[in-house]
């Protein structure tokens, strides 16, 4: 039977972005995968627009990946989201997915970073990782995309479990709570002098650069300044951290070895 590994992210447009981040994790997973045969997808419609327009880089959807593994006599496929929470974006996967139950002889989906409450602590490991040495009155600020679905909860969590386990390290997000005026806040009332922002996203892309990084007034590092923090940027990735990766592989490992399939 042949079978294929299907990768599947939102995307970015960054080329450098792409490679440092999103090649890293397929590479990691079709090391661990050996035996089938790699395939990539993006969920983002805005970025495969912008890829095929700009670059001539045709990559397929989620709908496009899967026909074409049909049409090319794969029956046993396994697929791994590249995702931070079960939100609208992993939500497509199943979406797509449930449309070729039983098609495949199988189909697996391996869940997004952030899929059950051992994921928390095994981010939260990956996280300090990759945070620099800090001083008493220093914090790293991790910025997430956010969300206005339910899954929101999961930057909350994730920012409540690092001040319980005392470590100097707040979570926002963009578009939802915990929002970057409440991290604010607590950043005063803890006498912080400077902060260090880090993406808590799998790419560094526009918003790392453009909302995070960028000197715009309503950049998170012009609002900090503002605020009268000294503030340093780190344009990295999730997807650059080896032990994120690592992550991603234990989860398609976990499905792929259970019997019942999608």
């Amino acid at each position: 039977m042949k079978k294929a590994l299907l990768t599947i992210s939102f995307g970015t447009s960054h080329t450098e972005a792409r490679e440092r981040n999103i090649d890293a994790c397929e590479r990691r997973l079709s090391a661990a995968f050996a035996d089938r045969a790699p395939f990539r997808a993006f969920t983002s419609g805005m970025i495969l627009r912008k890829l095929a327009q700009r670059d001539g880089l045709l990559i397929d959807s989620p709908p496009q990946a899967l026909e074409k593994l049909w049409r090319q006599g794969y029956r046993d496929v396994a697929i791994q989201s590249l995702h931070i929470i079960n939100g609208d974006e992993y939500e497509k996967i199943i979406h797509h997915a449930a449309a070729w139950r039983g098609r495949f002889d199988r189909l697996h989906i391996g869940a997004p970073l952030l899929n059950d409450e051992r994921d928390y602590g095994r981010l939260i490991i990956a996280l300090q990782a990759q945070m620099p040495a800090l001083a008493s009155d220093e914090r790293v600020v991790f910025m997430g995309h956010g969300t206005s679905h339910h899954a929101f909860a999961a930057y909350a969590c994730l920012d409540h479990m690092l001040g319980a386990r005392g470590i100097p390290a707040l979570i926002g997000a963009v578009e939802s709570y915990p929002d970057l005026p409440l991290a604010i806040a607590r950043l005063k009332t803890q006498r912080i002098r400077k902060v260090h922002l880090m993406p808590l996203m799998l790419v560094a892309g526009d918003h790392a650069v453009n909302d995070m990084a960028s000197d715009e007034p309503d950049s998170w590092k012009s609002q900090l300044q503002r605020a009268g923090y000294e503030c340093q940027c780190w344009i990295r990735g999730l997807g650059e951290n080896p032990l994120v990766q690592q992550l991603f592989v234990d989860h398609l490992l976990d499905r792929v070895a259970e019997e019942v399939t999608l």
